[in-house]
């Protein structure tokens, strides 16, 4: 699969085949079973397809998609070895992964902006302050905020549709936590995609009163068909989701690390450790090739440093942060690791 993989593809059939390809070839010790995060499934999914090449298909990666927390229960439950992750490993997760004996390596692979998204017909809310997005997103909300004119009275007397991912989904725990300030705090009169961004896509484009948010890369690959929103948390006025407004920290509250998870038990494989070892020398040119935004090379080589010293756990405590940079991240993962 090349770089210019098209998202399209990762509908119902993709996510389908992805789970049964896992239960296919579950009974060879030279499988190496990832699941999680619908966000980062395609940079997984390219760099397991490069690897395989590499070993003339004699070891298999198999990648599904179950949503972030969908992997996380798996993972702890040690039915898979690596996990992708669009947010951090919260503490239910932590002690689920604790009783049973898993200990993991957190990798940072990429940062991700993610994008509220409305319909190119909507001409009036192409900024939107986080209170605004509070205020249509709150659980307070559900069946009284229904109507554009409510968040501010400035935009159409007209009913608004929300769209977003389903309950396992790390986008919207990410989402809720920036915005509402509690991670799956959200109304639930939402239309719910699951695991299939595009079919977010999809509604928002076919409705001119949508409203919804997906990772950066999703809106990159559909941005001829919907619209970016640009934030406004109250410092930097409205700013458009963008490498640079990302790499700047002028994007916020939404701008987000993303995972993987490495179970250390599993590690002990050569084909694992090879793969890791494959990913990380590979992690930049994966990340761009699907319009997110790269790490610094010291990044991916302190990464391998983690793996390989067995630098277990978590810099995040089980907590999902908002507001988060990428100066942030790096400083955290320093000071984890110095200690």
């Amino acid at each position: 699969m090349s770089l210019s993989y098209n998202f399209k593809v990762l509908g119902a059939a993709a996510v389908l085949g992805a789970l049964m390809s896992v239960e296919g070839i579950a009974g060879t010790d030279t499988v190496i079973k990832v699941d999680g995060s619908s966000t980062m499934y395609p940079i997984t999914e390219e760099g397991a397809k490069k690897f395989q090449a590499t070993k003339k298909e004699a070891v298999k990666v198999s990648v599904g998609i179950s949503g972030t927390g969908g992997g996380f229960t798996k993972f702890c439950r040690g039915e898979i070895d690596i996990v992708n992750a669009s947010r951090p490993i919260q503490r239910a997760e932590m002690k689920a992964c604790n009783k049973a004996g898993v200990q993991y390596v957190e990798l940072p692979m990429a940062f991700d902006a993610l994008t509220v998204v409305v319909n190119p017909k909507n001409t009036w809310s192409k900024t939107m302050t986080v209170t605004e997005l509070k205020k249509m997103w709150e659980p307070a909300a559900q069946g009284k905020i229904t109507k554009w004119s409510q968040v501010n009275p400035a935009w159409p007397d007209e009913k608004f549709n929300l769209y977003a991912a389903g309950p396992d989904s790390g986008t919207l725990d990410y989402f809720t936590q920036a915005i509402v300030g509690k991670a799956k705090s959200s109304r639930s009169d939402f239309t719910a995609s699951e695991e299939d961004n595009n079919i977010l896509m999809q509604n928002v484009a076919n409705d001119k009163n949508a409203l919804g948010f997906v990772g950066f890369g999703y809106y990159m690959q559909n941005q001829d068909k919907i619209s970016a929103v640009a934030v406004d948390d109250g410092r930097n006025g409205g700013v458009i989701p963008s490498a640079e407004t990302v790499e700047d920290g002028t994007y916020q509250p939404l701008s987000r690390p993303i995972f993987i998870y490495v179970n250390m038990k599993a590690a002990e494989k050569p084909e694992l450790k090879e793969f890791v070892a494959f990913y990380m020398k590979n992690a930049s040119a994966l990340v761009r090739g699907f319009q997110y935004i790269p790490l610094p090379p010291r990044a991916y080589a302190a990464n391998m440093e983690f793996f390989k010293t067995k630098r277990v756990g978590t810099v995040f405590d089980g907590y999902v942060p908002g507001g988060l940079t990428l100066d942030d991240l790096l400083r955290r993962e320093a000071r984890f690791y110095e200690n």
